[in-house]
């Protein structure tokens, strides 16, 4: 038994799931996509205004409470040495200045990345899931927090929040550690990462704790639904979190970085503004961001 299995989403998925959607699954013949990106802003993202630049896959970096935050830093290549990125990051690591503080939503490799974290040193502040830390003794500054726990930091509350998601970093350690997202709030700007997580219930108990500006929500890694729907949203499943919220803007992730799942690589975007779209939402409210763009808070 792992110690958070009755937080953990059901019904979980587990070695012959993997191998009947490995053997029976149908990977997209879609056409070669290329994930748009643009030059970062990097005078924005040193100075000490707020700010959101996307670096790919769940990787942001954001400026907020005159510090800068990196959300599940994923700077390698590939993941856990195997999986190789469709696309480099959105700004080399070595361009961004120093930074103060890392969350990490759980311990699954394309959210803890050790050889990223290692590049980004002992100097930052490292926040992290109940369980996670284990993996981080080699840094000076870690701080587990449970769901709704709060670490202040001095003019910037960073919050950890439930997830429907699960854990697990090897055959022996499923849900050992637990997993959630991060509200961010300055007093002025309250921003959130959702980290893996599929729609729950939770977002309602979210949206009435914090009044959201910014929700950074997954939109990719969806198929095939039988398998993903348990663990991971799809476009529409995002939307209706945004609108449970009660989130001003949604800030798409986990799309266009890895190939992980059956569905084409840039189908995530197409179907979030389709969605969009037909419910006549606001498009200034869709912040679907090219690898290395940086948008003011």
């Amino acid at each position: 038994m792992g110690r958070f299995d009755d937080r953990a989403t059901r019904p979980a998925r587990g070695p012959r799931d993997i191998l009947r959607w490995k053997l029976l699954g149908r990977r997209s013949r879609a056409a070669a996509f290329t994930t748009p990106r643009r030059a970062p802003d990097e005078a924005l993202i040193a100075s000490p205004e707020p700010s959101l630049t996307w670096i790919g896959h769940a990787s942001f970096v954001l400026r907020l409470g005159g510090r800068l935050i990196a959300t599940d830093p994923l700077w390698s290549e590939r993941i856990q040495g195997l999986i190789p990125r469709q696309s480099p990051p959105g700004i080399p690591l070595e361009r961004v200045p120093p930074i103060d503080v890392v969350t990490i939503s759980h311990a699954h490799y394309d959210h803890l990345d050790l050889p990223t974290l290692r590049r980004i040193g002992p100097g930052a502040h490292y926040l992290v899931p109940l369980g996670v830390g284990r993996h981080l003794a080699e840094f000076p500054r870690v701080t587990e927090l449970d769901w709704w726990q709060t670490a202040d930091l001095g003019g910037l509350a960073v919050t950890l929040v439930p997830a429907r998601h699960w854990s697990m970093r090897s055959p022996f350690d499923r849900n050992e550690a637990l997993w959630g997202g991060f509200v961010f709030d300055d007093g002025r700007t309250v921003a959130y990462h959702a980290g893996d997580t599929a729609l729950t219930e939770d977002f309602a108990e979210i949206g009435r704790r914090h009044s959201i500006d910014y929700a950074m929500l997954p939109i990719g890694a969806y198929e095939p639904r039988w398998f993903m729907e348990p663990q991971h949203m799809n476009p529409d499943d995002a939307g209706a979190a945004l609108l449970a919220l009660g989130a001003r803007t949604l800030v798409a992730m986990h799309w266009g970085t890895f190939r992980l799942t059956d569905e084409p690589l840039g189908e995530p975007p197409e179907r979030m503004r389709a969605w969009w779209a037909a419910r006549g939402l606001a498009p200034e409210r869709l912040w679907i961001f090219d690898l290395g763009e940086t948008r003011r808070l």
